[in-house]
């Protein structure tokens, strides 16, 4: 039974369906949620997949509900492997198939545990990253690993794009990790109990930008919270949404932390060193563009500031 809800757990689903070696007896996914400007109910991608493919789609509210409980026991699989479910996952269900629940986590155990370890990695500026597959347990992400594969984290990577190229080779790992649960030739290894570090859930409030903080943090985070929940700051007291920026080239370096200048074929914002360049933003109730067309309309006077 796979458990997974968003769209980086589909090409999981996907190599575990191609497979010949394995049969997919159920799929679990967070029910379905409104989405969309009308805000219709939708599917997960996890869940549409399934549905593609004739496969039973479950949705329980809490993976501890009753009569997902009784239907998982009824099912009675070898293993579940779970990319991205999204909810915790109690004893009693842990406890039902013969190999258990196996995670695939996008990162290399035990950095970065918990809910956003690709932005964690690229907020802190690391340049390696990759993907663990483990045995789920009840202690946040502390199960033992049975494999990794390593990605590097380039320049310019944003989390999403990080976060695709991840999804892609972890599907790999995963394949590979219950064709050797099958055949018994790899083995879950405990995790070593130092280099643990979190990366809690990111938030919309936690992804606003700070000005005061050096060039080079500016751009991680931005890039760490692109596409989502995206990086934004207020100008004229509304919100302005910021995709990711440029170092700049040195100029204008006595620049305030948030302050602008309009060039004509960029904008510059002050940080704690040298400003950034910014590529596209997105003001409230307009579409996106780019940061010299939008100047050109708002007509900022010298001095304004991105707070």
């Amino acid at each position: 039974m796979f458990a997974g809800t968003p769209a980086p757990a589909v090409p999981s689903l996907r190599a575990l369906l191609d497979s010949p070696r394995h049969e997919v007896v159920a799929v679990v996914t967070r029910p379905d949620a409104p989405a969309g400007r009308g805000r219709k109910l939708s599917r997960s991608p996890v869940g549409e997949l399934a549905d593609e493919h004739g496969i039973e789609v479950l949705t329980p509210r809490r993976a501890g509900d009753e009569d997902f409980l009784a239907r998982l026991s009824e099912l009675a699989p070898d293993a579940c492997p779970v990319v991205a479910y999204g909810a915790l996952l109690p004893r009693s269900a842990l406890a039902v198939p013969r190999h258990g629940w196996i995670n695939l986590h996008f990162s290399l155990l035990p950095a970065w545990r918990g809910a956003a370890p690709v932005q964690a990695a690229i907020k802190a500026g690391d340049e390696i990253t990759g993907a663990s597959t483990f045995r789920i347990v009840p202690e946040l992400d502390a199960g033992p690993v049975y494999g990794t594969v390593t990605e590097r984290i380039r320049p310019t990577d944003t989390a999403g794009e990080l976060l695709d190229r991840l999804a892609k080779s972890g599907a790999e790992l995963l394949l590979s990790t219950l064709d050797g649960i099958e055949d018994g030739t790899v083995q879950a290894v405990p995790q070593p109990a130092d280099g643990v570090t979190y990366a809690p859930k990111v938030t919309v409030d936690d992804a606003r930008v700070n000005f005061a903080e050096p060039a080079l943090a500016v751009d991680r985070h931005i890039r760490s919270v692109t596409p989502e929940p995206g990086a934004w700051a207020e100008f004229r007291g509304q919100r302005l949404k910021l995709g990711p920026v440029r170092l700049g080239d040195g100029e204008y370096e006595g620049l305030a932390p948030g302050e602008l200048v309009v060039e004509r074929r960029r904008v510059l914002v002050g940080t704690a060193t040298t400003p950034v360049v910014l590529g596209e933003v997105q003001a409230q109730g307009k579409k996106r563009m780019a940061a010299t067309d939008w100047a050109r309309g708002t007509r900022i006077e010298q001095g304004e500031r991105l707070t």
